[in-house]
């Protein structure tokens, strides 16, 4: 009774990974014939589990159902549902929060020893609320299964003035910074490669139609979208400093970086404020130069008067 037990656990598990067995297939990773593998399938049916038939290869593949299947996941998958639950704790998605505190306490309680001290390692690490604007779910779900269709999506998109305009894009990929979610589309209007703020971004449903995915930019420079693109003030500075040295303190999603030669680069970068721009690159501790835009070099030149007059004689 108890090989039994453990090997309908095991079809569960294989019937969850996503792909169709056929009973071949099936058979051969537990050890039976394929006339077992029938009638173990037939017990989970009658336990409950929708397991559909697969035509033309004789297979099988575990359909969805009026309620939710145990999962069963290996050691490495639950330490990694572990940490996305402890991630999603911190508000990038709006709305999960409680419910993902709550998810994680429950896979906890379940969890084998070896595993629960793996996981409760986690609680050590302080994770701190997202900084950026947070996400509606049904947003990200809905741009998600754009990206995944290769559906067309339409959304209204405000600007980072508040003007609002609807663009019509073929959604490639979603990325997630650690601030902030964004989507990477071609924009049909514009016929280039745009980079989204999903925070500001509503879709109008349904979308459509499907259509043929285009070679996609690299991750590089959809990082460098992600860096500046979505901002009102995208600036370059010439950094007094080897191209490492900057790297090593500027995440690629918050600057590219761009050797000149062995002692300088360019940091491309961005923000909706010439003060934060002026700050963050001066508290790097390197000397620079403000290569553009126009206003930003106005705005530290004011700021370094300012600052000087605020100095005793």
């Amino acid at each position: 009774m108890l090989e039994t037990s453990a090997r309908l656990l095991k079809l569960l598990s294989l019937l969850q990974s996503p792909r169709d067995w056929s009973g071949t297939a099936l058979a051969e990773e537990l050890g039976v014939g394929v006339r077992t593998v029938r009638r173990d399938v037939d017990k989970l049916r009658n336990l409950g589990y929708p397991v559909d038939a697969v035509p033309g290869v004789a297979g099988y593949r575990l359909g969805a159902g009026v309620a939710l299947p145990p999962l069963l996941l290996d050691d490495e998958e639950a330490v990694a549902v572990a940490i996305g639950l402890r991630a999603a704790a911190t508000g990038s998605v709006s709305g999960i929060e409680e419910s993902s505190v709550r998810a994680l306490t429950k896979l906890e309680q379940v969890l084998p020893s070896r595993l629960r001290h793996r996981v409760r390692l986690l609680q050590s690490v302080a994770v701190t609320p997202t900084a950026g604007a947070s996400v509606a779910p049904d947003v990200v779900m809905a741009v998600a299964a754009a990206c995944r269709d290769h559906q067309r999506l339409r959304f209204d998109y405000r600007s980072h003035d508040g003007t609002s305009t609807v663009r019509t894009t073929e959604p490639h990929r979603l990325v997630h910074t650690g601030r902030r979610w964004y989507l990477v589309a071609w924009d049909l209007d514009r016929e280039d490669w745009r980079t989204f703020r999903l925070d500001r971004l509503d879709p109008r449903i349904p979308t459509g139609p499907r259509f043929i995915p285009r070679q996609a930019p690299e991750l590089d420079e959809t990082t460098r979208g992600v860096a500046s693109g979505a901002y009102r003030y995208q600036a370059r500075f010439l950094m007094r400093a080897p191209a490492e040295q900057i790297a090593d303190r500027i995440a690629n999603t918050i600057g590219t970086v761009e050797p000149v030669d062995a002692t300088t680069c360019i940091l491309s970068t961005g923000s909706n404020s010439l003060d934060e721009l002026t700050l963050y690159v001066g508290l790097l501790g390197f000397d620079f130069q403000v290569e553009s835009p126009p206003e930003l070099i106005d705005h530290v030149r004011t700021l370094t008067t300012r600052l000087g007059a605020a100095t005793p004689a």
